[in-house]
């Protein structure tokens, strides 16, 4: 199902699954069968992926697995985890509650994980171009370290609300001949919180968490395309609960705005302004690359619009399969306020185009 050979290594099993589950799933391919499809893949990769699994099916084929219940194949694998870093940002809407939306089951669940946290950054071409690192700035939430949590001064605890006993529900019960209303409403006395803290954490405010600032490297790989979205597993907000884990940083990756170039894809775009005499009698020019400026010719009788395409000199493609190229709008610059012997010129030229 996966196409891969007998003895794939376990990195060739996920780059396969990878590569057919972005193909397959339902949100983005909305052909018939292609939900079906998408879970016949994703059970070949429960069961591959899986040493002890994957033993039983060369043993005994389908027969060795068919005694697994879908929490059996699935309950091991994080999918939000597998589909980390997808290109464009699609590992973090493939991956989230995958398994409950299309298997209808639920993992067994540890600690609920902290949330993600998902920021902008803008770097230079010439980073996109050579590659390297850049530094990503940004805040996030954790539990505080002085009360741990409890949002109370070291030493004490909140008290539970007497009213609501912790839970900041209470319930209004109503009878009506033979029927039983029951509604919920907001505990008045503790609005809502089930408890009061009597001598509130001095680092906190009794919110039970605090700010950091938090700076870190991001790597950006040569020819990291547009709109790349960077995962950076456990540097999000971190977990309500002790023993949670962290969530994870999403970096949206652009390229910052350059004057001299504009960016598709691998290409880049310059505009070069160049007076009408020299569009007409041709000229050479010095155009900017990432490098250095290289020189140009402007043919004879180059027409607005007219594009020159230098190869080689835009950026890397993404995965090192070559270079984009540098293509030169030549734009003709009209004078917009000739003086009267550039006038009676003009005026000349126009007798002769007219005589010709």
């Amino acid at each position: 199902m996966l196409g891969v050979r007998r003895d794939a290594d376990p990195k060739a099993i996920k780059d396969a699954f990878r590569e057919l589950a972005l193909k397959y799933h339902p949100d983005r391919n909305k052909e018939p069968g292609a939900e079906e499809k998408f879970k016949e893949i994703a059970e070949a990769y429960a069961i591959l992926s899986d040493e002890k699994k994957r033993a039983e099916y060369d043993a005994r084929g389908f027969a060795g697995v068919s005694g697994f219940s879908r929490e059996d194949l699935f309950g091991g694998i994080d999918f939000e985890d597998l589909f980390g870093g997808m290109p464009g940002g699609l590992g973090a809407g493939l991956g989230g509650g995958l398994f409950e939306r299309f298997f209808g089951g639920r993992r067994a669940r540890g600690p609920a994980r902290g949330a993600s946290i998902e920021v902008s950054l803008e770097v230079p071409l010439e980073r996109i171009a050579e590659g390297g690192s850049e530094r990503v700035r940004y805040s996030r939430s954790e539990r505080c370290p002085e009360c741990a949590g409890t949002g109370a001064k070291a030493g004490t605890k909140p008290r539970e609300c007497e009213v609501c006993h912790g839970t900041g529900r209470v319930f209004d019960v109503q009878r009506q001949r033979n029927v039983v209303l029951q509604t919920a409403k907001v505990c008045a006395a503790c609005g809502g919180e089930g408890r009061f803290i009597d001598s509130p954490c001095g680092r906190c405010g009794a919110q039970g968490r605090v700010l950091r600032e938090e700076e870190i490297e991001v790597k950006i790989p040569p020819g990291l395309e547009e709109g790349t979205v960077l995962r950076v597993p456990g540097h999000g907000e971190g977990a309500e609960e002790a023993g949670g884990l962290p969530g994870d940083l999403f970096v949206h990756v652009t390229s910052r705005p350059d004057e001299r170039f504009a960016r598709v894809g691998a290409d880049l775009w310059h505009e070069l302004r160049v007076p009408v005499v020299d569009a007409v009698l041709g000229a050479n020019y010095r155009v900017p690359t990432l490098k250095k400026p290289v020189s140009v010719r402007i043919p004879a009788g180059t027409q607005p619009g007219t594009i020159l395409r230098l190869r080689g000199k835009g950026l890397p493609e993404a995965g090192g399969r070559g270079m984009g190229d540098l293509l030169v709008r030549v734009a003709v610059r009209v004078p917009e306020r000739p003086g009267p012997e550039e006038m009676r010129l003009w005026e000349e030229m126009k007798r002769l185009v007219d005589h010709s």
